[in-house]
């Protein structure tokens, strides 16, 4: 099956972000990710990866201020400095917790700007971080959100991700699947996964409606995780859901789901 990362910004949260990485290993987790790492130092980050022996799988590049309801900052022509700033901070902090993987969040369109020059931003950011991520050997990843969560968000399907990446031309940019916002915007998950899953680097999953563990609601997780073992897929697949009641509680559903080895 799908090798799994608990993603501590969702999961684990009854404990400091710092001491969740020793829940996540507690429960079979070989791998971790979460939104963003900036606000804690790398080397206790680090530590707390060794000591429990979990991958970095993937994490965020700086995406404004969240608090403020910011989602990425991508495609705002007038952020585009500070968006390399922030890929340089992703670089340091990649190289230093041994990430082989980074996503882009696009952002949410500003009013005052118009769709081609946001368009036209982001490819060109997209561009620049694919190449300098690819300089120390990360891969650039970019994820589609739904509309209904994140009004007004600019990247919200498949087929404008795969439109994106051809005009960006860059082998190092691939395509972050998050099954929840996909099932929201499109269905037909299996299907869009076998006919695209080349260009997908990275793949999450949270069941909907909801956004809880799988078997909360619509989505077929067993069927999705046999079915990308048939595929062939080797990737990782983020578990960034949020637990129903707490973590630990909400975990029967990986043995329910063919991974007693987690369980």
């Amino acid at each position: 099956m799908p090798r799994l990362a608990a993603n501590l910004t969702t999961l684990f949260t009854e404990v400091d972000f710092l001491n969740r990485f020793a829940g996540a290993a507690r429960a079979g987790f070989a791998g971790v990710e979460y939104r963003f790492p900036y606000e804690f130092p790398v080397k206790a980050i680090r530590r707390e990866l060794e000591a429990h022996g979990l991958v970095q799988v993937l994490f965020d590049l700086p995406a404004g201020d969240w608090g403020r309801g910011e989602r990425g900052i991508a495609c705002h022509p007038g952020r585009v400095e500070e968006f390399r700033a922030g890929v340089e901070q992703a670089v340091a902090y990649a190289e230093a917790l041994g990430a082989r993987r980074v996503n882009c969040l696009a952002g949410i369109r500003p009013a005052e700007v118009d769709e081609a020059s946001a368009e036209r931003t982001l490819v060109d950011n997209l561009r620049h971080a694919a190449g300098r991520l690819e300089a120390v050997g990360v891969e650039l990843v970019m994820e589609m959100v739904n509309s209904r969560d994140v009004p007004g968000f600019f990247l919200t399907g498949t087929p404008q991700a795969l439109a994106l990446r051809e005009r960006v031309g860059h082998a190092n940019l691939r395509l972050q699947y998050d099954c929840y916002h996909m099932q929201i915007m499109e269905g037909d998950l299996a299907r869009t996964l076998e006919r695209h899953l080349s260009q997908v680097g990275h793949i999450q999953l949270a069941d909907n409606p909801g956004r809880h563990e799988p078997g909360t609601g619509e989505i077929n997780y067993r069927f999705l995780l046999e079915h990308l073992d048939r595929l062939g897929y080797d990737g990782w697949v983020g578990c960034e859901y949020l637990p129903a009641t707490s973590t630990e509680a909400g975990l029967g559903w990986l043995k329910t789901h063919g991974m007693p080895a987690l369980a």
